[in-house]
């Protein structure tokens, strides 16, 4: 007799991770395990593929190398040697350090996360709510998209933009500062739908990415130089009058004072900065202001320069001023995050913190996590709680931040699924639960669709997820607020206002009955068709009000990049190359850098170099080089490839340091250094020297 054939049951999930197509999924689970994971055919954006790094995710839900049971460090910090403990053991140590340490300032507790799940209910709900009662630091999570999102915020009012759907019918596509066939595999789909039915398509890039290769133009600018690109071709457009004067006079604010900044602003004063001919400037501008319907799609990449916020307002300004977001496939889109009518403060219950007279709450940049643990005072970082993130290897300056990592006197906890690079400091360290062991809801960054992720299998081990590990710690802490210990259910449930009418229909159980729902919008959604821009003035503000209130220059403007050779000919001198570390495409920021299967595919971290570059510093494909500046070095193989401009070198990231080859990777060249507006990290605007290791 055969043995039965277990019964196979569907589970409808959520793709968690930082991207913006935040993909419906279905898991097939046969007698308790997971056999099948694929995309959710029935959710129009996810069309039922998955990108390659989670196409095979069930190797990472399985792989040997999880965190399964509670450790205490037994080693010297950033050695990774730890032995077992109950979770008594680790939840009780955890809470009797928190309560000492908070006996005299909980404000030298610091919690440390990011988008390791963009998940409303284990990325930004009870962990939020544990620290405001405590009474702990604030973090400030500024590492990817602070700088555009504040450069946006000013100009249109929130992170709203063209529907992604509706760009099939674009004419004239912009792909400025972002790779979607690594980073947007499935907006790329429609962009590609776009190309077949007659647009054409123009990546702005430094590199010759994956997607530059598939456009009909690739434009290569000098890193950081985005904002003056786009400060000229509104000098064309305003000079020559190709521009939607009724849209204008109708639908924005501050055009005269616009016309005046940027009258010198001429293809020929952007051409040496950038290092693009000014005709190919002219004919740029030219193109998008006779053209219809104009779709600029921009991403976080060109935010990760001194000038990151500026060149987002800047670029934000071009469809208002040729009125292409009349169109539904015209306008821009950076994010549709701001769709979303999430509840953040019922998710995060800010209420919750103490009011102590004499001793306000205090707020630590997260991108600067080496300084704050080097340098803070009033009161030092005594005790750190990193989750869904792994700033050893991703925050900038990392020898600053092994540097504080390895603080004998601070107190470091990770929960985590593996043992990451920051891992190894921690001195306990809790197994965390996969997507596929906890439930969750997401909203996101790249369509507006709702996703909704069931638990599918119980966790392996002694594996908990975040929210659960903070009701117990509550408890652990005396803590007795009902907020504190509500279920995953109820908190899922709250996430979005639903008195909101984009949210019509986002019941708890249409959503977990279908696995995903379209936001109650217009489709093709065409945000500011007739204006209704988010902003104080209710138009597009090329005067901005907000900046104004800031102190920060109102009108479009030139910020430099911090290290070039136009803006620090000096330092220029000793680095004359511009490094850039943009995904590799089987990473998703640290995520997956631990698989074999995708470690083995890039086979060692590399270094795109020009041949003329390479020529010069006595370099051949396949040698061994050293990429150093002032604050530090890590080495890679050297791709001697046109695909980079003369000046700029590109190294795909990020590497965990245990596995790069030489224990650093490129953040031990990038610099603690803030962009111009939003305090977000300048990761894009670095210069160093290379030479055979």
């Amino acid at each position: 007799m055969t043995d039965p054939v277990p019964a196979e049951k569907r589970v409808r999930a959520a793709c968690p991770h930082d991207c913006p197509d935040t993909c419906a999924m279905e898991v097939t689970v046969a007698d308790g395990r997971a056999v099948k994971l694929r995309g959710a055919a029935d959710m129009p954006f996810t069309n039922g593929a998955l990108c390659t790094k989670v196409a095979h995710y069930l190797e990472r839900v399985y792989s040997g190398e999880r965190i399964l049971h509670p450790m205490k460090r037994v080693g010297r910090k950033g050695e990774g040697r730890f032995e077992r403990i109950s979770w008594d053991e680790a939840l009780d140590t955890i809470a009797e350090r928190f309560r000492a340490i908070a006996a005299d300032d909980p404000r030298a507790i610091l919690p440390y996360s990011y988008a390791g799940t963009m998940g409303l209910v284990q990325g930004e709900s009870l962990d939020r709510r544990f620290f405001h009662r405590l009474g702990a630091s604030h973090l400030d999570r500024t590492i990817c998209a602070s700088a555009g999102a504040l450069g946006w915020r000013a100009t249109v009012g929130a992170s709203i933009g063209t529907d992604p759907e509706a760009v099939v019918d674009a004419r004239l596509i912009l792909i400025w500062g972002g790779n979607p066939v690594v980073s947007n595999l499935h907006g790329w789909r429609y962009l590609q739908e776009a190309k077949r039915r007659g647009a054409r398509l123009v990546c702005i890039d430094p590199r010759r990415s994956e997607t530059a290769a598939r456009c009909d133009v690739h434009l290569a600018p000098w890193p950081g130089t985005d904002g003056a690109l786009a400060l000229a071709m509104m000098q064309v457009l305003i000079a020559e009058d190709l521009l939607d004067h009724e849209y204008i006079a109708h639908h924005t604010e501050g055009f005269d004072a616009l016309a005046e900044r940027v009258r010198d602003f001429t293809p020929e004063w952007a051409a040496p900065l950038t290092g693009l001919e000014a005709k190919v400037i002219r004919d740029l501008a030219r193109d998008y202001g006779t053209q219809s319907p104009t779709l600029i799609r921009l991403n976080y990449g060109l935010n990760r320069c001194a000038g990151g916020g500026m060149a987002v307002r800047n670029i934000a300004c071009l469809p208002a001023l040729t009125g292409a977001w009349r169109h539904a496939a015209g306008g821009a889109l950076l994010s549709t995050s701001g769709n979303y009518p999430i509840d953040g403060e019922a998710l995060a219950r800010p209420d919750l913190c103490p009011q102590h007279e004499g001793r306000p709450p205090r707020t630590v940049n997260m991108s600067f996590i080496g300084e704050a643990l080097l340098e803070a005072r009033d009161p030092p970082i005594r005790a750190l709680y990193v989750y869904n993130a792994n700033p050893v290897a991703v925050a900038p300056d990392s020898n600053r931040v092994k540097a504080g990592f390895a603080r004998e006197d601070l107190f470091c906890v990770v929960h985590e699924l593996f043992q990451t690079d920051t891992a190894d400091y921690a001195d306990i360290l809790l197994p965390a639960t996969s997507q596929l062991e906890h439930r969750d809801i997401h909203a996101s960054y790249g369509h507006l669709n709702v996703v909704v992720n069931a638990p599918a299998i119980a966790p392996p081990g002694e594996a908990r997820p975040n929210t659960e590990v903070f009701r117990l710690l509550a408890a652990r802490m005396g803590f007795t607020e009902p907020a504190l210990f509500e279920s995953d259910e109820d908190i899922a449930a709250a996430a979005f206002r639903l008195t909101d009418s984009r949210a019509l229909g986002l019941t708890a159980q249409q959503l977990e009955t279908h696995g995903w729902a379209r936001l109650n919008l217009a489709q093709p959604f065409v945000p500011f068709a007739n204006g209704g821009f988010r902003t104080p003035s209710g138009r597009c503000e090329f005067r901005s009000a907000l900046l104004e209130r800031r102190g920060l220059d109102p009108l479009p403007a030139w910020h430099p990049p911090a290290e070039s050779p136009v803006s620090n000919p000096a330092l220029a001198a000793r680095f004359p190359l511009a490094l850039i570390t943009p995904p590799a495409r089987n990473f998703l920021n640290s995520s997956f850098a631990n698989l074999a299967r995708f470690r083995d595919e890039l086979g060692r971290p590399t270094l795109q170099i020009h041949p003329d570059d390479a020529a010069t510093r006595g370099l051949v494909g396949g040698d061994r080089v050293r990429i150093h500046n002032d604050r530090g070095e890590f080495h890679a193989c050297a791709v001697v490839t046109t695909d980079v401009r003369p000046g700029v070198v590109v190294s795909p990231s990020i590497w965990w340091q245990k596995f790069s080859g030489d224990g650093n990777n490129a953040n031990a060249v990038t610099a603690s250094t803030a962009t111009d507006m939003g305090g977000g990290p300048i990761f894009y605007d670095c210069l160093v020297e290379v030479a055979k290791a």
